[in-house]
């Protein structure tokens, strides 16, 4: 059974179901550039070394505790605390999997919202899927997280504190293993991204500076991802940071796509390829195209077909398509569909010329599906 989308009239922040929004976050030293932290610290009395200092701790040591900061003076860590250190996110619960390699974790928002980061670590890479925004208003039907609707945006400091509890639990060995750093960030937990624009850009310029002024990393480690905002799609292209870009297609077709992504009933399959075309054209990064395969309902070999004409009469070489058999949420009707059926999907794209790569799944054994955790918790509160 599809859910028939109602035509959408968004506001310039393309929010769609919200629920009401919570007090803003409180400003935190990660919410500060580099330059306007010197300036900041300049007005407590501190020198702009300290700033230097602080954002070598934050940012390299993954430390968030003046206080443990030895190399400040005593009587300066209270002050440095009060000015730029609120507390952000404290951990709810936290689930293992994969003997202890997959563990997610639902925190709770000073406002008490809820969010999930999903730290992932693999034989040559270590991946963290980080939230954007506690809920989300696209209202995808199959997707745990559009059903709660949007509560609010994260601060950019909120989503850049997702990273450094993941990086400071991976220096510390409690991942197995050994100490590691995270090789990749991906913007696939709670909500749409790019419908907080602003604070994913700070975020993703806090991850690729080098230190001491940010986490140093690559930005083709860094995935963006978007149901498709088409002018965010565009703005990104020219913001000359050259991450990935994914896309969540999940249909080919612009009448089954209005119903699983509603979004769509602004934007369009083809101004939504259109847009990640750009996307490559501008930055010669190599677009993802993430399809989640539902049983009965996106998973036709003609679809496969179909997606694949599209994609190639955009070009060659452009894109790669990530087949993700759906984690179903309890009580769903939504589910993965049988391992031949996803197979001739892959075949049908590989056949003509698509790079297509089966995504894994991990933790679907421990409410895998974005989302489960927070709506859990929040009914447990209501």
């Amino acid at each position: 059974m599809a859910v028939r989308p109602q035509p959408l009239g968004l506001p310039l922040d393309f929010s769609t179901r919200t629920k009401g929004r919570r007090g803003k976050p409180p400003r935190h030293f990660a919410d500060i550039a580099g330059a306007d932290l010197v300036a900041e610290f300049a007005e407590i009395g501190l020198p702009k070394y300290r700033a230097s200092q602080v954002a070598k701790h934050y940012y390299e040591r993954f430390n968030a505790d003046p206080s443990t900061m030895t190399d400040l003076p005593q009587g300066v860590r209270d002050d440095v605390k009060a000015a730029f250190f609120p507390d952000l996110l404290r951990p709810v619960r936290a689930l293992k999997a994969d003997g202890g390699t997959t563990v997610k974790t639902l925190w709770n928002l000073f406002d008490d919202a809820k969010v999930e980061s999903v730290l992932m670590r693999y034989p040559k890479r270590t991946t963290l899927c980080i939230s954007s925004q506690a809920g989300c208003g696209m209202a995808c039907p199959f997707c745990a997280t559009g059903q709660m609707g949007l509560t609010r945006n994260l601060s950019a400091a909120e989503i850049i504190d997702q990273v450094r509890n993941a990086e400071r639990s991976l220096a510390a060995g409690e991942i197995p293993g050994g100490p590691t750093r995270l090789s990749n960030i991906v913007f696939m937990g709670m909500g749409e991204p790019l419908a907080n624009y602003k604070a994913i850009m700070a975020t993703v310029r806090a991850l690729t500076t080098e230190g001491p002024w940010g986490m140093g990393m690559s930005a083709r480690n860094v995935t963006v991802s978007t149901v498709g905002l088409v002018p965010a799609m565009r703005k990104l292209a020219d913001e000359g940071i050259p991450v990935t870009l994914a896309l969540s297609l999940h249909a080919p077709d612009d009448d089954l796509r209005s119903e699983l992504v509603p979004i769509n009933t602004r934007w369009s399959v083809g101004e939504a390829l259109d847009a990640a075309r750009h996307y490559f054209d501008v930055t010669g990064r190599r677009v993802s195209i993430e399809y989640a395969m539902i049983k009965d309902m996106n998973d036709h070999a003609w679809r496969a077909d179909l997606l694949a004409k599209k994609l190639n009469a955009r070009g060659r070489a452009w894109v790669h398509v990530n087949p993700i058999p759906l984690n179903p949420t309890p009580g769903s009707i939504w589910t993965a569909p049988d391992l031949d059926v996803e197979r001739e999907f892959v075949r049908r794209l590989r056949a003509q010329g698509i790079p297509t790569t089966i995504r894994d799944t991990r933790g679907s054994d421990i409410d895998g599906a974005c989302g489960q955790l927070a709506a859990a918790k929040e009914e447990q509160s209501a």
